[in-house]
């Protein structure tokens, strides 16, 4: 393994960062408290940026250069040489201002999956749901608290999901064709393995091993989740490490998100850090195909 660098790129602090993912050789990713939608070429720190007028949990590119994000107002689609918006669906309409969708990706197939947040808090208000291709919207995972990171096997028969407050990572047997989730079991206690810290945002590499960035933590640790155990761990320096994609030519770049502290002075809090050197690659990321 060569030596590990820690870097931040671009010029943006955003007051909330985070959802990174890697497509057309770019990082996309959103600043939730800052309301926008961010891309930025890693190779020349180049950002486009477009504000919206709610919070912004997640995005995922489509095969026809849409945008497709999740927020306040449900799920939306976006055309970024237009700027114009269109609703997508909203099934938590009834439950604003309390929640608002938070973390999401896209299956092997394309459906978009979104979770929800409770913005206040209330144990067990939030839910997962999925996009499908036709635009029907299903709850998938129901009574969780603050939806966050999702991802799938290389296989496509497993699924990773975190809710935040329970400090683990759930797996479900996943059924490619229909989406179906099943045999629900925590596969990575965060908590017995040491962690005090929130998990959130979560990616897969090449080799099956879960990489997951800690809110409050200021780290991302690799895990294997047939084990449970701690593989490697890469302290940044700022405590509210929100989520993580592996990018560049080679998808060997792993990027990581930030917020900025409530009461911390941090110089970096709210920068893109990339961190090279880890001596593996990623797998690449799906679009939405509805």
């Amino acid at each position: 393994m060569s030596e590990i660098k820690i870097q931040t790129i671009g010029s943006r602090v955003s007051s909330w960062g985070e959802g990174p993912i890697w497509w057309e050789d770019s990082l996309l990713y959103v600043d939730i408290k800052g309301k926008a939608i961010v891309r930025l070429n890693p190779e020349t720190g180049d950002e486009t940026v477009w504000e919206f007028d709610e919070q912004v949990g997640t995005v995922v590119p489509t095969e026809t250069d849409m945008l497709v994000y999740a927020g306040d107002q449900g799920i939306t689609s976006f055309d970024p040489k237009t700027g114009v918006s269109t609703r997508l669906a909203d099934p938590e309409a009834l439950m604003r201002p309390e929640n608002r969708f938070n973390d999401g990706k896209c299956d092997p197939a394309g459906r978009l999956w979104a979770g929800t947040i409770s913005q206040v808090k209330e144990t067990g208000s939030a839910n997962l749901y999925m996009l499908d291709l036709n635009g029907e919207v299903t709850r998938k995972v129901e009574s969780v608290t603050n939806s966050n990171g999702l991802c799938w096997s290389a296989d496509a028969k497993t699924f990773y999901y975190i809710d935040t407050p329970t400090q683990s990572v759930a797996a479900y047997d996943f059924n490619l064709e229909s989406g179906a989730i099943s045999n629900q079991r925590i596969c990575i206690d965060t908590a017995a393995a040491g962690y005090d810290s929130s998990p959130d945002g979560m990616t897969i590499d090449a080799e099956g091993m879960l990489w997951i960035a800690f809110c409050h933590g200021g780290c991302v640790v690799r895990f294997d989740p047939q084990t449970g155990k701690q593989l490697q761990q890469v302290e940044l320096p700022c405590v509210e490490t929100t989520a993580c994609a592996f990018g560049g030519p080679n998808l060997d770049r792993l990027f990581v998100t930030t917020g900025i502290h409530a009461s911390k002075e941090e110089p970096d809090a709210g920068k893109v850090f990339v961190i090279d050197g880890l001596g593996v690659q990623g797998v690449p990321a799906f679009a939405f195909k509805g």
